[in-house]
């Protein structure tokens, strides 16, 4: 038989970085496949020097027991849910995250967590990861239209609830803003403030949250008799970068917008850039609070996303739970808090 560090050498071939296998260990050791695996789960009639055998086998090549499959196959249940969002660096998402782990932890349950990129094929791929890890829950915040392919998961007893954007297709449990309302709320705030040459920045049109804040914010320029709100209007700005560049460009014209809203806290960032340097600002309204808004006076369209992902981490406890009835939706509120941006008059008519 060969030496256990030989053994190493051969099975780990230098710089093949593959995961080992109970094969890999039961060969370097000299035992059956069967014996090894009784070794390594401490079940009984094994010898104490064939159990030693294996386990320094296992050290030494790095083998680790599969801890979910090995509860799974004793008749445990796994105790992980998923949640597939948008890029936990945003401060929104990784509050929801927050949420939603503090709730699962009162339930014994423990969270795990995949960024999307916005992408739906990577949303997928990830929703089948998650689901081959035997997640009890799984807590989406979709980037992809359609979700069809999802109800035969549900189908089988893995509940899912969809988090900040609605599902497309599969009837499932949601947890929702009121976008069009804050929107509305910004909407009237600018109109109420003397302003009618409002530009709004919005992010991706294709997100449901964006097409809602849209709309909330055009209800009220209707509702105001308010049309010239339409040469400033400027969509799919995705990114902070972006927004700065599409701020300073409405800057430049002329006339320029007396007002800005911002769709989420990504562009009201991107926006504030743009305005440091720039005399007589316009009036600035940003959905979604963020750190320090506060501190340097920036009126926002504010809601709890902490309890957005407890509603979504309560919805799903109760379908781990046996609930079956219809598919709920939560909406979580918003409130206006003016801080000082959003309430700048528009510059006074030349004479």
């Amino acid at each position: 038989m060969m030496s256990a560090s030989r053994s190493a050498d051969a099975a780990v071939d230098g710089a093949n970085l593959r995961r080992p296998t109970l094969t890999q260990v039961a060969a370097m050791a000299g035992v059956s496949l069967k014996t090894a695996s009784r070794a390594l789960n401490d079940e009984p009639n094994v010898a104490e020097a064939t159990g030693r055998r294996v386990r320094e086998a296992a050290d030494v090549l790095g083998y680790r027991l599969n801890g979910i499959a090995r509860e799974l196959r004793r008749g445990a249940t796994s105790a992980l849910v998923g949640l597939i969002s948008g890029d936990l660096t945003n401060p929104f998402y990784s509050a929801v995250a927050s949420g939603i782990e503090r709730e699962l932890r009162q339930h014994g349950l423990q969270l795990l967590t995949a960024n999307n990129d916005e992408d739906a094929e990577l949303e997928r791929a990830l929703v089948d990861a998650f689901l081959q890890r035997r997640v009890r829950a799984l807590l989406v915040v979709p980037s992809g239209d359609r979700h069809e392919y999802l109800a035969a998961e549900a189908n089988h007893g893995v509940p899912f609830v969809f988090l900040d954007r609605p599902p497309d297709g599969p009837t499932a449990d949601a947890v929702l803003i009121d976008n069009a309302g804050g929107a509305r709320a910004a909407g009237a705030h600018l109109l109420a403030g003397g302003h009618r040459r409002i530009a709004l920045v919005t992010d991706l049109a294709r997100m449901a949250p964006q097409r809602d804040r849209y709309d909330g914010f055009v209800q009220a320029m209707a509702a105001g008799g308010n049309d010239e709100w339409r040469p400033y209007l400027r969509t799919d700005v995705h990114d902070v970068g972006r927004a700065e560049e599409t701020v300073r460009e409405l800057l430049a014209l002329d006339p320029a917008p007396t007002a800005l809203f911002t769709t989420n806290n990504r562009l009201t960032t991107g926006a504030l850039r743009a305005l440091r340097e720039h005399p007589g600002s316009p009036a600035l309204v940003g959905f979604d609070d963020f750190d320090l808004a506060d501190v340097i006076g920036t009126t926002v369209v504010a809601h709890d996303p902490v309890a957005l992902g407890r509603e979504a981490a309560r919805l799903a406890y109760e379908r781990i739970s046996g609930f079956a009835g219809p598919a709920r939706t939560v909406t979580i509120g918003t409130t206006l808090i003016p801080r000082g941006s959003g309430e700048r008059p528009p510059p006074a008519p030349e004479e």
